[in-house]
C-alpha cells in the first residue's frame, strides 16, 4: 500500500501542472484583464481607480497624452509609461511561459502572493472567507448523507412498494428544481419578503453574536444557515439516495445473501451485517465529488442569494474582476484537496473492503 500511496502522490504533479497550464493557457485568451479593468477606471467606466491601483495616486504620475493606448481597448489617450507602469504592476512585463514558471514555483512554497484589488494576501483571503464555506459544505454533507444513506436502504428494503414510489417522486421533483430558485422562493416567504420575516437575510452570525452566551451563539449560528441549508439540501441528496437504494437492490439479489438467509440470519443481520459493507462501497466511491462539490462549487449562488460571504463568492468576484491570484491561488488550492480527497477514498475502499488491493493494480 505504501508504494501505491507514492505512485499516487507523484502522479499529482504533472496533474496539478496540467490543471495549471491549461488554465493559465485560457486566461491568456480572455479579454478584460487587470490592466484593461484599470484603464476602465482611468477612463470614467467604472469605480474609483484608487480602489484598483495598490499604488495610488504615485501610479497615475503619467497622466494622459495623444499617444494611443497600443494593445489595449480603451487605453487611447494614455501615456505609453503609464501602461507599462500598470503592465509591470500586474506582472505582464514578462513572457508568459516566465510568469507561468514563477507562478508554479511560488505555488510550490504555498506562496499565493497577494490580490490585484484588495491589497491583501491570497492566504488571507481564503482563511478569511473559509468559515462560511466550512459551516455549508461540511453541514450540507453531513445532512444530506444521514437522510439519503437511511433513506436509500428503506427504499431498497420497500422496493416497489407505496413508500417506494412516493418518496422517489419526491427526490426526483427536488432534483429537478434548481437549489439557486428554491433559495429565491424561502426568502421572499421567510426572509422578509412578502409573507414572513423569520430568518436573517445576510451574513453567517448577527452583528451581537460575540456578545451572546454560548448557547444562543449556537443558536443564533443555525438561526442563519437554516434557509441556506434547506436550500441546498432540496437536490443534495436526490444522487446519493438512489444511488444507495440501487446498490443494496443489487447486494441483496447475489447468492451469499440467500446463504446467510438459509443460515438462519434474519434480515436486519442480513442487511447489516453482510450486505452493508458491500452495497456502500460504491457510496464511498461518489463521497470525493459529492465532498468537493458541497464545500466548493454547490454554494456559489446560494452564497450570492443569501450574502454569504465564502469562498463561492470570493472565486466568483475574482473571475469578474481578473483577480488572477486569488483565481490562480484557489484553484491550485481546490485541485490540489481534490486529489487528496480522491487518494482518501482510495484508502476507505480498502479499510471497508480488505480484499481490495489497490497495490496489485496498475495506477
Amino acid at each position: 500500500m505504501g508504494g501505491y500511496i507514492l505512485r499516487r502522490i507523484l502522479l499529482m504533479i504533472p496533474t496539478i501542472v496540467g490543471i495549471m497550464a491549461i488554465s493559465f493557457a485560457v486566461i491568456q485568451f480572455a479579454p478584460g484583464g487587470p490592466v484593461e479593468q484599470v484603464i476602465a477606471q482611468l477612463t470614467g467606466q467604472g469605480d474609483s481607480a484608487d480602489q484598483r491601483l495598490s499604488g495610488g495616486g504615485d501610479m497615475l504620475g503619467g497622466g494622459l497624452d495623444d499617444e494611443g493606448g497600443g494593445k489595449y481597448r480603451g487605453a487611447q489617450g494614455l501615456d505609453p509609461d503609464l501602461i507599462k507602469k500598470l503592465e509591470k504592476q500586474f506582472g505582464f512585463d514578462k513572457p508568459p511561459l516566465t510568469r507561468f514558471g514563477e507562478m508554479m514555483w511560488n505555488y510550490i512554497r504555498f506562496d499565493f502572493g497577494e490580490s490585484f484589488f484588495r491589497n491583501t494576501s491570497v492566504i488571507d483571503l481564503i482563511i478569511d472567507k473559509l468559515p462560511v464555506s466550512i459551516s455549508l459544505g461540511v453541514w450540507i454533507l453531513l445532512l444530506s448523507y444521514a437522510i439519503s444513506i437511511p433513506l436509500g436502504i428503506k427504499k431498497a428494503v420497500n422496493d416497489g412498494a407505496t413508500f417506494d414510489v412516493w418518496t422517489s417522486g419526491i427526490i426526483v421533483i427536488g432534483y429537478a428544481v434548481p437549489s439557486f430558485l428554491f433559495g429565491i422562493l424561502l426568502i421572499v416567504v421567510f426572509a422578509g419578503g412578502s409573507f414572513f420575516n423569520w430568518f436573517p437575510l445576510r451574513g453567517l452570525t448577527s452583528d451581537d453574536f460575540w456578545s451572546l452566551p454560548w448557547y444562543k451563539q449556537i443558536l443564533d449560528y443555525f438561526w442563519h444557515l437554516t434557509l441556506p441549508l434547506i436550500a441546498l439540501s432540496l437536490s443534495a441528496f436526490a444522487t446519493t439516495t438512489l444511488l444507495t437504494k440501487n446498490s443494496f437492490i443489487d447486494e441483496i439479489k447475489k447468492q451469499y445473501v440467500v446463504t446467510a438467509r438459509a443460515k438462519g440470519l434474519n434480515d436486519r443481520q442480513v442487511l447489516y451485517g453482510h450486505v452493508f459493507r458491500n452495497a456502500m462501497l460504491i457510496v464511498i466511491a461518489g463521497f470525493p465529488g459529492a465532498f468537493i462539490g458541497a464545500f466548493f462549487t454547490g454554494s456559489l449562488l446560494i452564497e450570492n442569494i443569501f450574502s454569504l460571504d465564502g469562498l463561492g463568492r470570493l472565486g466568483y468576484l475574482s473571475i469578474v474582476n481578473r483577480d488572477y491570484p486569488v483565481v490562480f491561488g484557489t484553484l491550485y488550492i481546490f485541485s490540489l484537496m481534490g486529489l487528496f480527497v480522491n487518494l482518501a477514498s482510495d484508502l476507505i475502499y480498502t479499510w471497508i473492503d480488505p480484499r481490495i488491493d489497490f497495490e496489485r493494480r496498475d495506477v
